[in-house]
């Protein structure tokens, strides 16, 4: 920072001159080709972006997931390579900048640089001068069947020109940052395939010895279902105090705390119940059927929620959630109905492999140790990241920040 600092006050003492989109580039919005023409979808070479490009592929983007004919191209006329795309309708606060002649669709608006700022602009600064644009964007919003920024604001909008070299110098240090950051997010996601693939060896049946078979309901102690206080009621649920698990929180975690509470009236009235910590908690319907987690803590569960409390003498809990977890698709598909729910039933009917218990702990051990390197928030890589993001905007933030030049 002290070097940007002293490049910005030897180039920019007064501030650098700000200047409204509007007056910078030329705004053009996307379209989506008539659907009902096959012709148009089919044996196409122009990138046509969507939000789905941005959330697959990042922000600076070369190639689309889906292509357009030329002959889908209104007036043929595409966007120009190296324009921003940037989201005004429905998916707001994402924006990419594109780096090949295309099109989008409707929720983004494009902006490319006129001729006379052209030569003023770097581009990949525009890019990160975006990200300030899409806090803009987020709180300058209008709605009406979704919605939409306030587009006469956003041509207001504007945007520092510092000199060219100032530009590059911080696109060179941002991206900097970005590269790093790619590199934790790539080495994180070779330990996640790592911990999956040793979570399936390990959990193998014929990598276990001296092995017996036993259902789930075998080696509980004890299986239950929670409940639902009756909504609307809020002396059943304001100031209170008891932590109360939903299904949507059932996310093959341990559990610490729940997003909502109780009160001890509505334990008392509905048929939510307490269950001790470390019970093997299963999801039981609809879209969460079949996911697991651990409660660390005692807490009560609504009626969704199918929860083991493991015999000690048989198995180790983590080593039953381990296994519950990696069965997620094959208790998935013994959901009935057209919801695929699952029940009580089903859920204690499932079958798990019992090594002894020294082997059960080694497994534990292992997997808790994997566990920890790729999903803690609060250590390994995922707090690595974490930081590292936060650091890097604060250090966008920082060099983003111009004096704006008065005359």
């Amino acid at each position: 920072m002290s070097g940007i600092d002293e490049l910005i006050a030897e180039r920019c003492p007064s501030g650098v001159p700000h200047v409204e989109v509007a007056r910078i580039f030329d705004l053009r919005n996307g379209y989506t080709p008539p659907k009902s023409n096959a012709s148009f979808w089919s044996g196409g070479n122009v990138p046509w972006f969507r939000m789905e490009d941005i959330r697959a592929n990042g922000g600076v983007l070369g190639a689309a997931q889906q292509q357009v004919p030329e002959a889908a191209v209104k007036g043929g006329r595409l966007f120009p390579a190296n324009s921003l795309l940037v989201a005004t309708s429905a998916t707001i606060g994402e924006h990419a900048l594109v780096t090949v002649p295309h099109l989008s669709n409707q929720r983004f608006t494009s902006l490319t640089p006129r001729a006379e700022y052209a030569s003023r602009l770097d581009m990949k600064f525009a890019y990160y001068y975006g990200f300030k644009l899409d806090d803009w964007c987020r709180t300058n919003t209008t709605t009406s069947s979704f919605s939409s920024v306030d587009m006469a604001g956003f041509k207001k909008f504007k945007f520092p020109l510092p000199p060219l070299e100032v530009q590059r110098e911080i696109v060179r240090i941002l991206d900097t940052f970005t590269e790093l950051e790619a590199e934790l997010e790539a080495e994180l996601e070779a330990r996640r395939r790592q911990y999956e693939h040793y979570r399936s060896a390990l959990l193998a049946p014929n990598s276990m010895s001296s092995l017996r078979w036993a259902t789930l309901g075998e080696i509980s102690l004890h299986v239950s279902s929670g409940g639902t206080p009756l909504a609307g009621r809020p002396e059943y649920y304001q100031q209170g105090s008891i932590p109360w698990l939903r299904t949507q929180e059932v996310r093959f975690v341990d559990v610490w705390d729940t997003e909502m509470r109780i009160t001890e009236r509505a334990l008392k009235d509905s048929s939510a119940k307490w269950i001790p910590a470390n019970c093997v908690i299963v999801a039981i319907s609809g879209a969460t059927a079949g996911r697991s987690a651990v409660n660390r803590v005692p807490l009560t569960t609504n009626q969704h929620c199918c929860n083991f409390e493991i015999d000690p003498s048989q198995a180790d809990y983590r080593y039953v959630f381990y296994w519950v977890r990696s069965q997620y698709e094959q208790i998935k598909a013994l959901g009935q109905g057209a919801r695929s729910d699952l029940n009580s039933a089903i859920i204690r009917s499932v079958k798990i492999p019992i090594p002894p218990f020294t082997v059960q702990r080694e497994i534990v051990a292992t997997l808790d140790a994997f566990d920890t390197l790729v999903n803690d928030l609060s250590v390994g890589l995922p707090a690595e990241l974490a930081a590292r993001r936060k650091q890097y905007e604060y250090y966008r933030d920082k060099l983003l920040a111009f004096e704006e030049l008065t005359a």
